[in-house]
């Protein structure tokens, strides 16, 4: 258990595993795409990678994070992969997405064996949601951006996430 703590509608909730150090090899995961074909972390070697978690797409600040995730991918190509990760099942991912129009990203299900949120330490255990998060793991695999937002009922602060981001591509 780490201790960074994040708040659901003020309850304090705790992270299960060890939360990620900006500077350490981004440990792999196993999770499922929208066609429940294994994925891991190492598919998305040799370029830059932002990897936006939330508890559940259908609920309206997970929308709002992935749209945007979803326009910033578009506006910048080929340069960096997005991916947003949650516990929802592939189905809902792959309904949600075509209901959106997200294209540009791509939705990844750790709802099989919580891999993702051990690893990256942002595993709400008590409700087997992730936290919401982003971060952003450079060409090499090293980790060189960590944002845990402590509140899930608000959005992270994407122009830090962007600024970062421009750092690395």
């Amino acid at each position: 258990m780490n201790n960074t703590q994040v708040t659901l509608h003020g309850k304090a909730l705790k992270l299960a595993g060890e939360l990620l150090r900006v500077g350490q090899k981004a440990p792999d995961f196993s999770v499922v795409d929208t066609d429940l074909k294994p994925v891991k972390l190492s598919d998305f070697a040799g370029k830059p990678l932002v990897i936006s978690a939330v508890p559940s797409l259908d609920t309206e600040i997970c929308d709002l994070q992935t749209r945007r995730f979803n326009q910033e991918a578009a506006r910048l190509g080929d340069q960096v992969t997005i991916l947003t990760i949650s516990m929802d099942l592939p189905f809902a991912q792959k309904r949600w997405c075509g209901a959106a129009g997200v294209d540009r990203v791509k939705t990844l299900s750790d709802h099989r064996q919580a891999s993702f949120g051990q690893a990256y330490g942002l595993l709400i255990e008590e409700l087997r949601l992730l936290a919401r998060a982003v971060i952003l793991v450079d060409a090499k695999g090293v980790v060189r951006y960590v944002q845990v937002v402590p509140k899930i009922e608000t959005e992270p602060d994407y122009n830090d996430v962007m600024q970062a981001l421009k750092k690395i591509i």
